[in-house]
């Protein structure tokens, strides 16, 4: 085979070009009985795509220049032109999306002799965009940068996998600073003064003698098929760590001016820190979601998922001052700031100035680095609908701790688009470098009113309603909006919920909240509680963090429109006791910090051959699921009766003992005397349709998953019902989409149900109705919904479950526009009919694996199929 010769050896999908080809075929060739072929099919094979997963358009690779001799050899050259194969410079398209992928990857390109059998062939690569990775290709890539870096400068350049993925997958990382010295003294000393004295730093920014210091900058991406954000990283990573100079362009007032960065001077200023990507799995499969399903744009409060929890405990290590997510596809060249409703529980007043300016030269930079024309930023060219009133997003979570957090959104998958992300992290760096000491003072200046219990009202203005009118942080009948402390009690009689308590202490204390302990049984706010009592003392620096997760919420409902929910309110949706105390410094001197906590688990009380385990908490589920695997019999009680509650569970304390050590359960002994009516339980099969978040819970619990046709019992909060599949099953139907698909079967007259929009939510008081079904649970609760639906009327013979309060202030906190409407109204049911039980949920019970106590419902209506 004959070398082919070419001009070049790299071919995008997003940019068209050209390549010059020759080789030797002979002195007697046939010029025009010349063929190319690429990949091993001829050219007119090749076609552009048209729609779906059709090519079947003009041509793809075309001949623009036909094969001619170079003169005086025998020595055949031609001209290729590689257009666009999906037709377009974008592929952000969903349809294209899903499939370009698999045209990525090395071809041969060839030129052939039919009639001699000659033929000259080379390699080429077809690419998204020039500098597209693989998951697989990242660390090969990183590793080539970090020997580089070694052998060419003398930095400070290392490699560190924060964790494994869902699939067992690495998360990679890489530090960049000036040198090891300068790592170890902003983690050592630098941060953790900034933290606990930030006025001292304040005091010597202010005279001059701080010294040297770096300050970080987070880079990230965390829609893995958002893809620029990954591959912008290497190439900000390959420019800092190689060279000694950086030059780039800006765009300001339609003139462009160029910029260039000293290295060297640069890390004087910053470290670098780099994370690739927060979804391997998803790289992998060119999802926008984990592998669980989860959206982890919509975890980094929540921390459901490994992924989630791995990154922001790194981002509460390090509390970066700027922090880039970087995203894609929206249809604009956008970055963050946002528009109102802000968080309260950020110091906005000290982040807004300065973000608007780094966004200005992220934008800047982002053009002078592509052919964009333009950006545009939220806080000054939208007035609502992209707010940063939810901290799932993971820049909003950076900002409880004190970072400049930006969403950036380029608005094409090309390599337009890449250069653009480029460009932004080259804006943000040339930003913080000429900036960092403005930068920083007010990020101590956050850490000092949090350090001082300060709520400073220069915030105020920032909080405004729908009218643009300013509200300021909602503070009632108080001067400060933050408690002084938070206790969380651990005994039974105080605490409804022992597990999720330590899991919130195990929380903060992963995402940098200080927790303490009492050192001696003490009254609080007129109440005894034992010594070991956790308390979170609120003038801490990641007061924040804190508050954003354990208050209770706000109430935004004359918006008319948001991003996404945005309530937290761990207490209430996990389902723990935790009380706010206003007496400043009352509980200090009997205080002491912790650094770790585990878990509670059960203890058996081997007096009697039975146990009664209390319906309380999430791992008594995962217990009965698991005694039913093992053959083990497990009952229900039936009523309530001498110690024993209905829904109660009756096991035997033989079966019981192998457990204390892997479940966290309250078990006390059955009464002999005490004969309970009881319900053997058998283990079910449970059919899951709908959401991912719903398939995880379920599993969560320990439930056997199996297909709709094996199944006993039917969980779902998707549009799919047919009553023909469900004689003799249960179904358990749960938000708008299962409300809606049975009212539209028409199985159950006389039910219906009535809803403003999906996506309202609202945390409710609620009243909730003795039944087997509601076990475990109190007449008055806090139930949470995001479907804006109440249920108006129901099937005669049907037993309501719960219902909304018909109490005035029955709305918590929430976004819910109309939500007044659903006072009094009918939350849950359940109805059995022609040998079909169907039970049906206007509120949540496993929002995105979050709202642990309403679980309980769902197990209990599992259980009882």
């Amino acid at each position: 085979m004959v070398k082919l010769e070419v001009s070049r050896d790299l071919f995008s999908l997003t940019e068209a070009r050209t390549v010059e080809v020759q080789a030797d075929m002979g002195a007697n060739v046939d010029l025009s009985q010349l063929e190319f072929q690429f990949g091993g099919k001829s050219l007119s094979k090749w076609k552009k795509w048209t729609s779906g997963s059709n090519f079947n358009g003009e041509p793809f690779i075309t001949l623009t220049v036909k094969p001619q001799f170079v003169e005086g050899t025998t020595m055949v050259k031609a001209t290729l032109k590689f257009d666009l194969l999906f037709n377009r410079e974008s592929l952000s398209t969903r349809t294209i999306r899903n499939q370009y992928q698999k045209y990525i990857g090395d071809y041969e390109l060839a030129m052939l002799d039919p009639q001699k059998k000659i033929k000259a062939a080379t390699t080429v690569k077809l690419n998204v965009y020039d500098e597209f990775l693989f998951y697989q290709q990242l660390k090969p890539e990183i590793d080539q940068i970090l020997e580089q870096a070694n052998k060419k400068q003398n930095r400070y350049v290392k490699y560190q996998s924060l964790g494994k993925s869902v699939q067992g997958r690495d998360l990679h990382s890489v530090i960049l600073a000036k040198d090891k010295d300068a790592v170890d003294n902003y983690l050592n000393k630098t941060l953790p003064t900034s933290l606990e004295d930030p006025e001292s730093l304040l005091e010597k920014l202010k005279n001059g003698t701080i010294g040297n210091y770096q300050v970080p900058i987070w880079f990230n991406n965390i829609h893995p098929d958002e893809i620029e954000g990954a591959d912008a990283q290497v190439e900000l990573l390959k420019k800092f760590a190689l060279r000694g100079e950086v030059t780039f362009h800006t765009v300001k007032d339609d003139q462009k001016s160029t910029v260039t960065l000293n290295v060297d001077k640069v890390l004087e200023n910053v470290i670098f820190l780099f994370m690739f990507t927060n979804n391997p799995d998803g790289r992998v499969a060119n999802t926008r979601r984990n592998t669980n399903g989860f959206d982890l744009n919509r975890d980094n409060h929540f921390q459901t998922q490994v992924e989630t929890q791995l990154v922001t405990q790194e981002i509460a290590k390090w509390t970066p001052l700027s922090f880039l997510d970087m995203h894609g596809y929206i249809g604009g060249f956008l970055i963050e700031p946002t528009t109102p409703p802000h968080n309260p529980n950020y110091e906005y007043d000290l982040l807004y100035n300065h973000m608007i300016e780094q966004a200005h030269s992220m934008g800047q930079a982002g053009l002078g680095n592509s052919s964009f024309h333009s950006y545009l930023i939220p806080a000054l060219d939208y007035k609502a609908g992209w707010d940063d009133m939810s901290v799932a997003y993971t820049p909003m979570y950076a900002m409880l701790h004190g970072s400049l957090g930006h969403t950036i959104e380029i608005p094409a998958l090309s390599q337009k688009g890449f250069r653009a992300m480029v460009g932004v992290g080259l804006g943000a760096v040339h930003f913080v470098t000429e900036n960092k000491d403005a930068l920083y003072k007010n990020q101590l200046e956050i850490f000092k009113r949090s350090v001082n219990s300060e709520d400073n009202r220069a915030v105020d203005k920032y909080f405004v309603n729908a009218s643009g009118e300013s509200i300021g942080r909602i503070r009632g009948k108080n001067k400060n909006f933050f408690p002084d402390y938070y206790l969380i009690p651990f005994h039974k009689n105080q605490q409804k919920n022992n597990l999720e308590a330590h899991k919130m202490v195990q929380y903060l204390l992963r995402n940098g909240v200080k927790v303490k302990q009492t050192t001696k049984y003490m009254k609080i706010n007129g109440r005894m509680y034992p010594k070991g009592t956790f308390v979170i003392p609120m003038n801490q620096a990641k007061r924040g963090v804190a508050n954003a997760m354990l208050y209770k919420g706000d109430n935004v409902s004359d918006w008319e429109a948001m991003y996404d929910t945005f309530l937290v309110n761990f207490p209430d949706l996990r389902g723990f006791t935790i009380q706010a105390i206003r007496n400043a410094g009352a509980l200090d001197q009997y205080l002491i910090e912790i650094k770790s906590v585990t878990t509670p688990t059960g203890k058996v009380i081997a007096n009697a051959p039975k146990q009664v385990l209390s319906n309380t908490n999430n791992d008594t589920i995962k217990l009965v699921n698991m005694l039913l695997k093992n053959g083990a019999v497990v009952e229900k009680a039936l009523e309530t009766k001498g110690g024993v509650t209905k829904g109660d569970i009756i096991v035997s304390t033989n079966d019981l003992q192998g457990f204390e050590n892997n479940y966290y359960f309250e078990a006390k002994p059955l009464e002999p005397s005490n004969p309970i009516k009881t319900e053997k339980l058998k283990l079910p099969k449970v059919a899951v349709l709908g959401s991912s978040s719903l398939k995880f819970t379920v599993k969560e619990l320990g439930f056997n998953i199996v297909d709709q046709a094996n199944a006993d019992v039917i969980v779902s909060d998707s549009s799919s019902f047919n009553s023909r599949t469900l004689a003799g099953k249960s179904y358990v139907g749960i938000g708008l989409s299962a409300l809606t698909a049975v009212k539209n079967n028409g199985l159950l007259p006389g039910y219906n149900f009535v809803f403003t929009r999906n996506g309202h939510e609202g945390l409710v008081k609620a009243e909730i109705k003795d039944h087997v079904l509601t076990s475990g649970y109190k007449t008055d609760e806090l139930l949470y919904s995001t479907s804006g639906a109440w249920i108006s009327s129901v099937p005669v013979g049907a037993e309501v479950l719960a219902s909304f309060s018909n109490r005035d202030d029955f709305y918590v906190a929430g976004w819910w526009p109309g939500h007044e409407k659903a006072k009094g109204q009918i939350l849950a049911f359940t109805h059995t009919t022609n040998n079909i039980t169907i039970t049906l949920f206007a509120c949540e019970l496993a929002y995105r694996a979050h709202t642990h106590y309403s679980n309980r419902f769902l197990a209990n209506c599992i259980f009882d199929s």
